[in-house]
């Protein structure tokens, strides 16, 4: 029982022990007595009933911040514990899942269909503490639950946020309406006329396919032991995000691939700016200032740009202050909020003089400028055939993603950057 209810209780026979002596008439001593005790008794209990609701308040809230983030945490713990090793050794061997790992499998294959042994997109982030070649154990590090595809991937860094999917299509509805206000003229004038509310449909679909290959010789499966855990996640994590960041910004929409914003900028309504000059900070500056015009960044800082390393070259060696020494890039940098650099995400410079692109990005309102949208877990599944000769392992990983843009007006194309 909560110590402000015991005192409630306590508070309440004060009050009936007082009223029973309140009516006499004519009260002994003791009586007297008894009743002086029970009132400073009832005004100290007041002051201690109040220090518990002060006291039990903050226990309430901290029980409710507990409670809230209890499931996330669980999850994510329990995601630490999945093991790929499992996965490799019930393809191989057709040893069988245990723990948590088979918790999990069977927690997805109950929630879609899968050839083989779906994994986890979580389990393939590369975790910092498990044990490694040299068999030294370490605690493994807990991690919160993010949406974003891998550490360290161009698409998050630019912001692109990854939608988890069940099953169908999903589609969400954009506002594409310039709603306006106006001022009655006089006392007896209308104030602007009702405004169309609109909404654009920005959809997904699974039509495009991921799929990845590994080789898995029988000496590492004998000799590795825990080392092939973390080599089989950094192997297939590293070869999928190469693979999802190209797509996300560089995909053709064509022979299985989703369409990337850069490739389809037109089709996304992406605004592109033709530079046709030598890259400076002055074109960078006057993209950030058509965000801040269009209310979709609030200042250089909430702005993220994706370049080509040869951009960074040509841009640091341009002097913009010969008595300072401060370059273009410096200019750059100091202002926008990050600058991400890709040799895989942007096209090489091509032309006469030399030029390339570079994608400008901003979260308006929370809302992540890009969605990747991934379908269900990755289905591994195993090749019995191509390697049995020689006692090894050939897995395929399969993956269905999509991409889409949210609202155009949180990017901007910049072409033409001279780079020569």
């Amino acid at each position: 029982m909560l110590e402000s209810q015991k005192i409630q209780m306590r508070q309440s026979k004060i009050r009936q022990d007082l009223a029973g002596l309140a009516g006499k008439e004519a009260p002994t001593e003791d009586e007297v007595r008894s009743m002086e005790g029970l009132d400073l008794e009832y005004r100290q209990n007041e002051t201690r009933f109040r220090a518990a609701l002060i006291a039990e308040d903050t226990e309430r809230r901290e029980a409710g911040a507990e409670l809230e983030t209890r499931s996330d945490r669980e999850w994510t713990e329990m995601m630490a514990g999945f093991e790929l090793r499992q996965v490799a050794l019930a393809l191989d061997e057709g040893r069988q899942l245990s723990g948590q790992t088979e918790e999990i499998v069977t927690e997805l294959r109950s929630a879609g269909g899968y050839r083989g042994i779906p994994v986890p997109w979580m389990a393939l982030e590369q975790r910092a503490g498990e044990t490694v070649a040299s068999g030294t154990p370490a605690p493994i590090s807990t991690r919160p639950i993010i949406d974003r595809l891998f550490p360290g991937s161009v698409a998050s860094r630019m912001g692109a946020q990854m939608i988890s999917i069940d099953a169908g299509a999903v589609e969400w509805p954009v506002v594409t309406s310039a709603v306006t206000a106006g001022w009655a003229d006089g006392e007896t004038g209308n104030v602007a006329g009702p405004t169309v509310f609109e909404t654009t449909d920005r959809a997904m679909a699974p039509d495009h396919n991921l799929g990845i290959q590994m080789r898995i010789t029988r000496k590492t499966l004998k000799q590795s032991g825990a080392a092939l855990e973390q080599a089989v996640r950094r192997d297939m994590s590293g070869a999928m995000a190469v693979e999802m960041d190209k797509a996300a910004f560089l995909g053709t929409g064509a022979n299985g691939q989703p369409l990337g914003v850069i490739t389809g900028a037109a089709t996304y309504g992406i605004t592109s700016t033709a530079v046709g000059a030598a890259a400076s900070w002055a074109a960078f500056r006057a993209a950030v200032t058509r965000f801040m015009t269009g209310n979709a960044a609030t200042g250089p800082s909430a702005v993220k740009a994706l370049i080509r390393p040869e951009l960074w070259d040509f841009m640091d060696g341009a002097i913009w202050d010969a008595g300072s020494g401060i370059t273009e890039w410096d200019r750059l940098a100091e202002a926008l909020g990050e600058a991400v650099m890709t040799t895989n995400a942007l096209a090489a410079p091509a032309g006469d003089p030399l030029a390339c692109s570079s994608l400008l990005t901003t979260s308006a309102g929370g809302v992540a400028p890009i969605f990747v949208g991934a379908w269900g877990a990755v289905d591994m599944i195993r090749d019995p055939y191509s390697d049995a000769q020689s006692g090894g392992l050939r897995i395929t990983a399969l993956a269905t993603m999509d991409v889409t843009v949210a609202r155009p007006a949180q990017l901007e194309l910049l072409t033409g950057l001279q780079v020569a």
